[in-house]
């Protein structure tokens, strides 16, 4: 299979230095030889595993629907959702150790005593309506909750990721630690610049994603929320995208695990005592905030006009 994609590859190199005329007049020759098998409802040969590869691939460079004949288009697209399958599978790693009990206990006793300094980053992946792969860096507060930074990137960097850090601790907020998991872009450079910053960096053990349990339930809230129901076009659509959700995020969406509560409470308006407890007063109304064009709402008590 290997032998026969990369002499598809070849293949389709050569065609670089041919002009298009010719490309088309040989697509023109072999569509009209191809006619006479489908009005002889000739059955090809089972397709092997390179050839599938090859035509899933090759059909994502111009409109296939009107050019396939040997299989239907639902197998074509079942193709490619199996390699959409594959390519996760690759980029997971199954299986996690067994954790140590008591070393466990200790360290979330450790992150709940002093959670009102410690800030956690991570990255994730996300996928574009091309394919494009994009990684996500968040930074996000322990004691409240609050997504304090977020950028998008095509080529994460030790240097790239040191300036979301920098941006991310400031010189307004006074942190004491910041975790991170042991992912060979948090370079050593990176931890001595973030320590001169006053900031004690602290390591979650190998493979231990538990341990650095807030940041990756925020990851699974996003995904969870947000980016299940849509898909990025772009790096810049996934910024603007996210931008929005984390106002509603830090702004508007109750978290459990602060009573519940919301990270950035917003102003109250004081309301008089209504007359009925099942009635507001009539100069009340409930004002519905649409967010990500309706995937979200926000609901505040709004004055009406008299």
């Amino acid at each position: 299979m290997l032998i026969d994609l990369v002499a598809d590859m070849l293949r389709w190199l050569r065609l670089a230095f041919r002009s298009s005329q010719s490309i088309q007049a040989e697509n023109l020759f072999l569509r009209r030889q191809l006619a006479l098998y489908i009005e002889r409802g000739a059955k090809p040969r089972r397709i092997d595993a390179a050839t599938r590869i090859a035509l899933t691939v090759l059909s994502r460079l111009f409109d296939w629907r009107d050019a396939l004949a040997v299989v239907s288009p639902a197998t074509l697209i079942r193709w490619h959702r199996a390699g959409w399958r594959l390519f996760w599978r690759m980029k997971s790693r199954p299986g996690r150790p067994r954790g140590r009990p008591r070393g466990d206990l200790r360290w979330s006793t450790f992150l709940r005593l002093h959670a009102q300094g410690i800030i956690a980053c991570d990255f994730f992946v996300t996928v574009t309506a091309t394919f494009r792969l994009l990684y996500v860096f968040i930074v996000t507060e322990h004691h409240s909750r609050r997504l304090i930074h977020c950028n998008v990137t095509a080529h994460p960097s030790s240097a790239w990721t040191l300036q979301q850090l920098r941006e991310a601790v400031g010189f307004e907020e006074r942190y004491e630690y910041l975790l991170h998991d042991r992912d060979s872009i948090f370079a050593k450079h990176i931890d001595e610049s973030i320590e001169r910053l006053g900031v004690k960096v602290l390591k979650s053990p190998p493979r231990s994603p538990m341990a650095n349990a807030v940041c990756e339930r925020v990851i699974g809230t996003i995904r969870r929320a947000c980016l299940d129901w849509l898909i990025p076009r772009s790096e810049h659509h996934l910024r603007r995208t996210l931008k929005s959700w984390i106002r509603h995020y830090n702004g508007g969406r109750p978290h459990m695990s602060l009573g519940p509560g919301i990270p950035d409470s917003p102003a109250i308006t004081k309301v008089p005592a209504p007359s009925s407890r099942h009635r507001r007063g009539e100069s009340y109304a409930v004002r519905a905030t649409s967010i990500l064009g309706g995937l979200h709402h926000e609901y505040s008590l709004m004055p009406t006009a008299v």
